[in-house]
């Protein structure tokens, strides 16, 4: 897909179609924000000023900080027109993909599916971006379900990266591949994961911020140095090597060992490993040091690639503005 020729639809004007709004203008893509709400003249010249003004105030900023050039904010803004619910037909029928972005009820995703399942071409991708919904939930609201799917993406939406993807067993492979395609245009990282409650960030992040919480609750530590471990060391880490990595990089055997000894001091219901860790485990397959863990590195120079972890980690540590030369 190509700037020119694609037509993009945020349906929904509040915070969500906002980012996404600005993420394609940003990549170059004249969008259509749509206001599904039956509005007065007046209301509806008072939201389009508001959503422009927030639109541009989140641009203002990232010029501020050197993101972009102060030129550049009228540039991206000129992309973006606000469209009133009187209008939404024309635009819906105008759009190639469009990402519904409604309130997070039922009710609201039902009402507004069905007037974009109606409004919009058959051939339209349909795009859900829910953060508790599932799309195989919502593929009794939409027609032509073999163009629906779910992107999730992470707030702010016209900064962060990633965008999640969850179709359902219906939807048509180049559906998903033409989406993705889209997404990488404008400089995104999509994943596509499985229709299961939480997606793949919302789960893992729900898991640590409830872990922090309790640290707090027990006087393990205070919120600012749980802060402190979590930016300095945890995030840190994170931000150069993903999860399933580092389990390997530092051997499943590990997390294994650390999985029993809190299993036993303090929760078997949130530490007890799954049983993927066991297995591994019992076949010897605990990661980089044994050749095969969750990846494969029978093939790989070990050198080079653990060369990479450092480089990767050492280039988070100079962004982060931590980085000291020896003395």
């Amino acid at each position: 897909m190509s700037a020119a020729a694609t037509a993009i639809a945020a349906a929904g004007a509040g915070r969500m179609g906002r980012g996404i709004a600005l993420a394609f203008a940003w990549g170059g893509y004249e969008v259509a924000l749509i206001d599904l709400k039956p509005r007065d003249a007046t209301a509806s010249e008072r939201l389009r000023r508001e959503a422009m003004d927030e639109m541009a105030a989140s641009l203002a900023s990232l010029a501020e900080l050197g993101a972009m050039a102060d030129e550049a904010v009228a540039r991206v803004l000129s992309r973006i027109r606000v469209v009133s619910e009187g209008m939404a037909a024309q635009a819906l029928a105008e759009a190639d993909v469009v990402f519904e972005c409604v309130t997070e009820t039922l009710e609201a995703k039902r009402d507004a599916l069905a007037r974009l399942s109606s409004l919009a071409r058959p051939d339209t991708i349909l795009a859900s971006t829910t953060s508790t919904m599932l799309v195989t939930d919502l593929v009794p609201l939409a027609t032509h379900p073999e163009r629906l799917l779910n992107a999730h993406w992470l707030n702010p939406a016209y900064l962060i990266p990633l965008v999640e993807l969850s179709a359902h067993p219906g939807t048509a492979p180049e559906v998903v591949s033409r989406l993705r395609g889209l997404l990488e245009d404008i400089g995104k990282i999509p994943v596509l994961c499985a229709a299961a409650p939480g997606y793949i960030v919302p789960r893992l992040q729900a898991l640590i911020m409830n872990e922090a919480a309790r640290m707090v609750e027990e006087g393990v530590a205070s919120a600012d140095d749980i802060d402190k471990a979590t930016r300095y060391g945890l995030g840190l880490r994170f931000s150069a090597i993903g999860v399933i990595e580092f389990i390997d990089y530092g051997g499943n055997d590990i997390l294994c060992y650390a999985s029993r000894y809190l299993a036993e001091h303090l929760s078997r219901e949130r530490y007890t490993a799954p049983a993927i860790v066991d297995r591994l485990m019992r076949e010897g397959n605990i990661g980089l040091k044994s050749g095969q863990g969750f990846y494969d590195y029978r093939e790989r120079d070990l050198s080079a690639y653990r060369k990479d972890v450092l480089a990767r980690t050492l280039g988070a540590l100079k962004h982060a503005g931590l980085f000291r030369p020896p003395r």
